[in-house]
């Protein structure tokens, strides 16, 4: 036996000593790995948003119940003046006299402003005249005729001459005619120097001044009125949602209300849908609504833009909830139920109709459920939850928001 030889019981030994260091090198491992994996685990969730295990996530919850929900068409509109009036003058002249401030509230038949109305005047006294020499000379006619008719049976006087006399005084009754007619032009012409308010409204801009000489026709103006108590709203909707309109309509008023843009915190203007147009907008696909509104407050202005809301039925009896208890899934809208062992169960729901305020839902919960509202976003099925008041619930998810983004930004 060499040197370099190893007997073989010794060789047995090491082996045997290779294979228990081994196996408790694995095992040490595997009890790390255990230690550090469920640790880490939790910490993967709190990244994800979501609890970790046997974590109580805060949450505010709310009751399904069962109301009267409105269905609404809403759609963009514009506000239109009820009336819009370009005061323009009928006669030409000089203004001299304006009765009006600029942005003033006016009564139909107010005086507005004034046109030097001499000439007119004088052309109302000529005609006058010109009336009362025909009818002087009418008279005079006439007495002739009688005259003529008494001794047109006699050799004094022909009976043409009667006839003569008789087309003279239908001549003179033409032309009173005419003057008549003349008198009343110029009565028209000297009433238009005074400019009136032909409607109630408010005033605008004044585009002229008192010396300036204004034209009959001009397209320009003296100033602009317009109506906006009650004031009119043009909205559109989908040609789809026609014969729901119209199905409604035949039914009774339907109930619109606008929003004016800019005014969140005001209230809702509220009328009843007046006009549905008599075709649809083929370069569009749209149909146009009109509804009057009070507008006692002034919130709707000529060319603003509103939201309006047209009411077409009411779902009676229905169950409801927030919008923001409603989760989306990837095959189906589901909510978190609040179970009586303090977990959640994530159930499919079958959402109808939807607005701002609340969901209708068809199937998936029953009237007295609790379902979450505030904290769902953290939440999985089956998580245990917190129920606590809306205003702590939220301030303490925002401080674990608050948290998560301090430790990623570590």
């Amino acid at each position: 036996m060499t040197d370099d030889q190893t007997p073989r019981p010794a060789r047995r030994v090491s082996r045997r000593r290779m294979l228990f260091a081994g196996a408790g090198l694995g095992l040490a491992l595997a009890i790390v790995l255990v230690l550090v994996l469920g640790p880490a685990d939790a910490q993967s969730a709190r990244r994800r948003g979501k609890a970790g295990p046997g974590e109580e996530t805060p949450v505010t919850v709310v009751t399904v119940t069962k109301q009267d929900v409105p269905v609404v068409l809403t759609g963009l509109g514009t506000v239109q003046a009820s009336n819009t009036v370009t005061i323009s003058p009928m006669v030409s002249g000089p203004i001299v006299a304006i009765n009006f401030t600029e942005g003033q509230e006016v009564t139909k038949g107010e005086v507005l402003a004034e046109i030097d109305p001499r000439t007119y005047q004088a052309t109302l006294d000529q005609d006058r005249g010109k009336l009362a020499q025909d009818e002087a000379t009418l008279a005079g006619a006439l007495r002739d005729l009688t005259r003529y008719r008494q001794l047109s049976g006699s050799s004094y006087i022909s009976k043409q001459t009667a006839e003569d006399e008789e087309a003279t005084v239908a001549e003179t009754r033409a032309l009173i005619e005419q003057d008549k007619a003349a008198i009343a032009l110029a009565q028209t012409n000297l009433d238009y120097c005074t400019i009136k308010a032909p409607v109630d409204g408010r005033l605008g801009v004044r585009n002229v001044d008192i010396g300036n000489i204004v034209q009959s026709g001009s397209s320009t103006g003296i100033v602009t009125l317009t109506t906006i108590k009650p004031i009119g709203v043009v909205f559109t909707l989908p040609q789809q949602d026609l014969p729901t309109i119209i199905d409604a309509a035949h039914k009774g008023p339907l109930p619109v209300t606008v929003d004016p843009e800019g005014d969140i915190s005001g209230p809702q203007e509220s009328a009843t849908l007046d006009v549905i147009d008599n075709q649809v907008d083929s370069t569009t696909g749209t149909v146009k609504l009109k509804a009057y509104f009070p507008n006692t407050d002034e919130h709707l202005w000529p060319g603003g833009f509103v939201t309006a809301h047209l009411t077409v039925k009411v779902l009676k009896d229905v169950l409801t909830v927030p919008p923001a208890t409603v989760q989306t899934g990837p095959n189906q809208s589901f909510v978190y139920v609040v179970q009586k062992n303090g977990t959640v169960k994530q159930t499919e729901v079958t959402v109808g109709e939807q607005n701002d305020k609340r969901a209708v839902i068809q199937s998936g919960v029953a009237a007295g459920d609790q379902v979450v509202l505030q904290g769902a976003s953290r939440l999985s099925d089956g998580a245990k939850i917190k129920i606590m008041p809306a205003d702590a619930a939220g301030q303490q998810t925002d401080a674990t928001t608050h948290q998560r983004k301090a430790a990623k930004t570590q």
